[in-house]
């Protein structure tokens, strides 16, 4: 063996000897490291588990014995009881009782006496493997359970019929395991003791239909008027069928439409599942609810209907969880504003009278804006417990009544206008949106004096200005429910896609009364349970809206609406500010109303009030226009109003208080009047020097050549007005004199002024028109003394075009604000006749329609907007769209 062989083997053993010895110390310190870890051995961790399991398996089988024993003790004992609490109670503001949840049941029926179609269609729809479960669907459980599990909370009910009966047995509402293994162990009891056509007749005759409507067969006389169940149609049965999933939404009383929507599902799972056939099936999805019931008034029936929607709505409680719970539900109604509302209502003198049986309907809601409490509410004439309401249920067009929401509050809000600002109010088109005046036009036009009038154009010019999405928004965040189509200069005059509610225009009218603060208006101040805890109170913290000065700003204005301009019939012994609605008929040729409206409030409180046909056709419009509702609302609030002090208008901290002016030795008499016929309108324009003087009201004076004397016209504070009642062929003189108020004096009269009043009219101006090859998203003034078409962006902003003068003469390339993504049609326009004006008036020529090519579009369009007075809409009424390019209020 060579030195280098036995080297190598040295280091090998000593590298052997190394290992080993390593090896010897690790298993040492294992052994160690195991002594100290001995409870943690494999034994003790089997065994943990086994005994765990047990334990776990006996609570389990003790707790389901104890389930099934009790669920057999309560089957025995609520088995005939439908309620084990006191009826929910509501009360007052004052904490005065004002109604009962008392139920309303009929006598049970048998089996033999239910129509085999009738029991099918709740099988269809709530349970389709009833006959062949024993009371617990599994796979209903694992998908119940799984949609708790996502949500985080109990969600998902009982999914068997059988399980529907055992809820309604165990009487409890709270939503906990115990409450849902309770109703499982009901529901095996049920099964055990009785059989299939037992439980569901007893389901049948138990469950909620709406209301305090309980059993199929007070259902079938509250919504049918059929006491026989074998009478009912396939049609009526689905809609029963329908209403478990949801008695108050899909009530075909007060939510016709949703019935029908709902009774539709019923009816094809139905002919899915073989009971009835495709013909019978589409037959009676076409029909329409139309049935109503006797009368049975109740006092404060529409207020207590209205807090029990909210206390679903807001605390999560069903109608079934109030009729039985025993609740004590506090409301905020005042009961004198509440008698007096349901009063005016009652008396037919204060709505228009129809040609036939269908009434002329209205709705009102009062609220006190220091709160956001509803103090007053009724949806209707002839209101029936849960019956359709128009408060919330009803979407109509506001016509000028949403001028200050989205047009004038907005650019107050912005900085750069003041009520005094002047606004353009020349006729003009903003690209192929042409709204008209009524009263004629001018040059320029103070804001607050726009306003009084109701003139159109200077609302849409101010929301073109501001932009379209700003006012849109404004009037969202004063919980005006507005869709993206609504984003048009049309939305200036209430074109609207859907339009809005009293409930809505008060709320939101109640931010102006209120220093710019709003709050979201509520029915219930707090609920109390069975055992005397309160359960919900209502939330009134407020949010600003708008700064107190933009609010005190159109308070002032809107205060002149009321003293002198379209709202004077709603001045009451108080300060009001105010503003009218009147919608027209949407028909070519008819000067009659859709839809009339008054919104205003007082320091104390604001009110919005509707009037018009549920259904307008060309046979179902009003005669009348916003006077009628400005009336209405305030011989209302006049005796609503009674015992509650008086207060002002609250004034901004640091807002400068108007300069006494110097009263005028003498009455200045009237100068410079001017008059011209402005054929295309009809209207005789006068125009004349404002006195330097404040708070002049000018008298216009008119006579016809053969008429022997002048005669008053009408009165205005502003030095322009518009003669709409001149006829073609006739020569009229004018004259204008100017009262002091400081003096109590009526000045000289102005010169007088003579007008030919043509009997042709001119060949009409050319209807706008828009290059296709153009983009036309935007719509806006493009270049001077001319409306262009333009280039705008997806959002109508900043659209380039060159203008066409009115004139015919080419105007030069310029920068226009295009507003709108607007749809074909649907230009808005409103303004109101003044107290006083003649309600006919000349028709004006037609409007200047937008182009009906889907690829062709313009920043107008897409909503019934506000038209007061005006005539000639060119639409096509069957679409329910009007196309209001014409003069409104």
């Amino acid at each position: 063996m060579s030195r280098d062989d036995i080297s190598r083997t040295n280091r090998n053993r000593n590298r052997g000897t190394q290992s080993s010895s390593s090896s010897s110390n690790s298993n040492s310190n294992s052994k160690g490291k195991s002594k100290k870890k001995k409870f943690l051995t494999k034994k003790r961790v089997l065994w943990t588990l086994f005994f765990t399991t047990a334990l776990a398996i006996f609570c389990a089988l003790g707790g389901y014995l104890f389930i099934m024993l009790n669920g057999e003790k309560l089957l025995d004992e609520n088995i005939d009881k439908l309620t084990v609490n006191e009826t929910t109670k509501i009360y007052d503001r004052n904490a005065k009782l004002i109604g009962e949840l008392a139920l309303e049941k009929s006598e049970p029926v048998e089996y033999e006496d239910i129509p085999k179609l009738l029991v099918n269609a709740f099988v269809a729809t709530e349970d389709k493997r009833f006959f062949e479960h024993s009371g617990v669907d599994l796979w209903s459980i694992g998908r119940a359970a799984v949609k708790d599990i996502a949500a985080r909370s109990m969600v998902e009910g009982g999914s068997t019929i059988t399980q529907q009966l055992a809820k309604n047995i165990f009487l409890t509402r709270d939503k906990t395991f115990f409450r849902k293994a309770t109703e499982v162990s009901i529901a095996v009891a049920l099964e055990n003791k009785f059989t299939k056509e037992e439980i569901i007749t007893k389901y049948l005759n138990r469950i909620n239909f709406g209301g305090t409507i309980y059993g199929i067969k007070a259902a079938s006389i509250r919504y049918f008027g059929q006491s026989n169940l074998n009478d009912l149609k396939v049609w009526q049965i689905a809609t029963l069928a329908a209403m478990p999933k949801g008695p108050s939404r899909y009530n075909p009383l007060r939510n016709p439409e949703l019935s029908k929507e709902r009774r539709g599902v019923v009816l094809q799972l139905m002919y899915e599942q073989g009971y009835i056939t495709k013909d019978q099936m589409d037959e009676a999805k076409v029909v329409n609810y139309n049935y109503k019931p006797p009368e049975s008034k109740q006092r404060y029936q529409a207020f207590i209907d209205y807090a029990v929607d909210e206390a679903e709505d807001k605390f999560g409680l069903t109608e079934d969880d109030l009729n039985i719970g025993g609740y004590k539900i506090y409301t905020t109604m005042d009961a004198h504003a509440q008698e007096t509302v349901e009063k005016a209502f009652a008396d037919s003198d204060n709505f228009e009278k129809s040609a036939d049986d269908e009434l002329v309907q209205g709705s009102m809601t009062i609220i006190n804006q220091e709160n956001g409490s509803i103090v007053a509410l009724l949806g209707g004439r002839n209101y029936e417990k849960k019956g359709y309401s128009r408060v919330n249920g009803s979407r109509r067009s506001p016509g000028s009544s949403f001028k200050p929401l989205v047009a004038y509050a907005p650019a107050l809000e912005s900085g750069k206008f003041t009520n005094n600002s002047v606004l353009s109010n020349e006729k003009q088109c903003f690209g192929t949106y042409c709204p008209n005046n009524l009263h004629g036009y001018s040059k320029t036009i103070s804001m607050a004096a726009a306003l009084t009038k109701s003139e159109n154009i200077p609302a849409v010019w101010l929301l073109n200005e501001i932009g379209v999405n700003t006012g849109f928004q404004f009037a969202k965040k004063l919980g005006i429910k507005l869709k993206d189509e609504d984003k048009n200069l049309s939305l200036a005059l209430g074109g609207m896609s859907e339009g809005t509610n009293t409930l809505e225009m008060a709320q939101a009218y109640s931010a102006f009364a209120n220093g710019g603060e709003l709050r979201e208006a509520y029915s219930i101040k707090s609920i109390t349970n069975s055992d005397g805890d309160t359960v919900y109170k209502a939330n009134t913290k407020p949010e600003r809206v708008m700064s107190e000065n933009t609010a005190y700003q159109m308070t002032e204005m809107m205060q002149k609406v009321v003293e002198d301009g379209t709202g004077k019939k709603a001045k009451i012994d108080r300060p009001v500010a105010g503003k009218t609605g009147t919608t027209q008929s949407g028909y070519e040729g008819i000067s009659s109303n859709r839809d009339v409206w008054f919104v205003g409030y007082t320091p104390e409180w604001t009110a919005a009030v509707w009037m018009g046909y549920d259904k307008p056709n060309k046979k179902h419009l009003l005669k009348n226009s916003s006077p009628l509702a400005a009336a209405f609302w305030g011989k209302v609030m006049e005796e609503a109003l009674e015992g509650v002090p008086k207060k002002s208008f609250p004034q901004p901290e640091g807002t400068n208080q108007p300069e006494p002016t110097a009263t005028p030795e003498a009455a200045e008499p009237v100068s410079g009047l001017n008059a011209a016929y402005d054929a295309s309108t009809m209207t005789v324009n006068l125009s004349w020097e404002p006195a330097s003087a404040k708070g002049v009201e000018y008298r216009i004076y008119r006579r016809e050549t053969s008429e022997a004397e002048f005669s008053p016209l009408l009165n205005t504070v502003s030095a322009n007005v518009g003669d709409i009642s001149a006829m073609p062929g006739l020569t009229y003189e004018y004259y204008v004199t100017a009262y002091y108020p400081a003096l109590d004096v009526e000045s000289e009269p102005s010169a007088t002024v003579t007008v030919e009043v043509q009997d042709e009219q001119p060949t009409q101006e050319p209807e706008p028109t828009v290059d296709p090859n153009l983009p036309t998203d935007g719509t806006g003034n493009g270049g001077n003394n001319g409306n262009g078409q333009n280039n705008g962006n997806p959002d109508g902003n900043n659209g380039n075009g060159n203008g066409n003068g009115n004139g015919g003469e080419n105007g030069n390339q310029g920068n226009g604000n295009g507003n709108g993504n607007g749809n074909p049609g649907g230009n808005g326009s409103g303004g109101e006749f003044p107290s006083g004006t003649p309600e006919a008036s000349p028709t004006p020529p037609p409007a200047t329609i937008p182009p009906t090519d889907p690829a062709v579009t313009t920043g107008a369009g897409g909503g019934n907007a506000g038209t007061e007075g005006a005539t000639d809409p060119v639409t096509d009424p069957s679409a329910g769209f009007v196309d209001e390019g014409t003069v409104t209020q």
